[in-house]
């Protein structure tokens, strides 16, 4: 059984928005927010006591510049009271006018026959609680085709190449460098029945064979997503389209210069809260739509 960190933020919400993307970046693959306070979970085995204490700088420093008043508190959890403490949490939850996301372990009636996407979370994120997951969604219903072949890139949880297939798509793949989200990613394929059709790999981009693909999803930080950019935009087919999150809203203009000299042009960007999502095309003859607040 593997030990993870429990590590224990105390920040308001809009603080918590801040400090997720931080935390992914320092190692964290696990969320669970509520008005007072941030947990964030990683797993303990990556990390010597050398960066382990390095660890606990770091994250001082940062919260220091967000908010001078935070306590941080770090205990070791294992991994079965954390699924625990987890699932407690997650409960269906609608998206968009088709998808609803439900765990195996909640009922949901679904009066209106909508696409059931049915996801267990781990360690992994990805479970339509958090804002850029659900403006992906939102953005996928809208550009995603029938027929298309997709990537997922950060798949997480695999939600995203799931929702694809379910919305249309013909085949997918997602990609993870953590071991943890290939496996929930695996797992999740098999419950909703898509092993066929989906592909979780832990292959990095650039390794990947030369195909195609007519759409690909990116819920990353924005450095991930400026570093991965280049090999997306060699993937894309003509016309495809590319949907970036993971992004809060300050990074907008960063984000809009890479799409423009990656020769891509927006969309359309949505937005909740603090969180973006745009959606970019190779084509030039688009004009971007106006912005829209969820």
């Amino acid at each position: 059984m593997k030990t993870y960190l429990e590590i224990s933020i105390s920040a308001g919400k809009p603080q918590q928005e801040l400090l997720i993307p931080t935390m992914t970046e320092l190692g964290c693959h696990g969320f669970i927010d509520t008005d007072t306070e941030l947990l964030c979970y990683i797993d303990k085995s990556i990390w010597s006591e050398e960066k382990y204490s390095q660890l606990q700088v770091e994250m001082k420093y940062i919260l220091r510049i967000i908010s001078s008043n935070a306590d941080i508190r770090i205990k070791e959890i294992q991994e079965e009271n954390w699924n625990k403490n987890w699932e407690s949490t997650i409960q269906p939850i609608e998206i968009g006018s088709k998808l609803t996301i439900k765990p195996s372990w909640a009922e949901y009636q679904n009066p209106n026959g909508r696409i059931i996407l049915q996801i267990d979370p781990k360690m992994s994120f990805g479970t339509g609680y958090h804002e850029t997951t659900r403006l992906t969604l939102i953005l996928l219903e809208k550009y995603i085709k029938n027929d298309d072949v997709v990537l997922d890139v950060g798949t997480g949880t695999g939600i995203l190449a799931i929702a694809a297939i379910k919305l249309g798509a013909v085949s997918a793949i997602g990609i993870d460098n953590d071991e943890w989200a290939v496996s929930n990613a695996d797992e999740n394929v098999i419950a909703n029945n898509l092993g066929r059709y989906i592909e979780i790999s832990d292959k990095p981009i650039a390794e990947l064979s030369d195909r195609k693909f007519n759409l690909i999803t990116a819920n990353i930080a924005l450095p991930t997503i400026i570093e991965l950019l280049p090999e997306m935009t060699k993937r894309l087919k003509h016309n495809g389209t590319i949907i970036f999150s993971g992004l809060l809203t300050q990074d907008e203009n960063p984000i809009r210069v890479e799409i423009s000299n990656s020769r891509l042009t927006v969309l359309e960007l949505i937005s909740e809260g603090e969180w973006i999502a745009i959606a970019a095309t190779d084509k030039t003859n688009y004009i971007l739509t106006p912005r829209t607040t969820l």
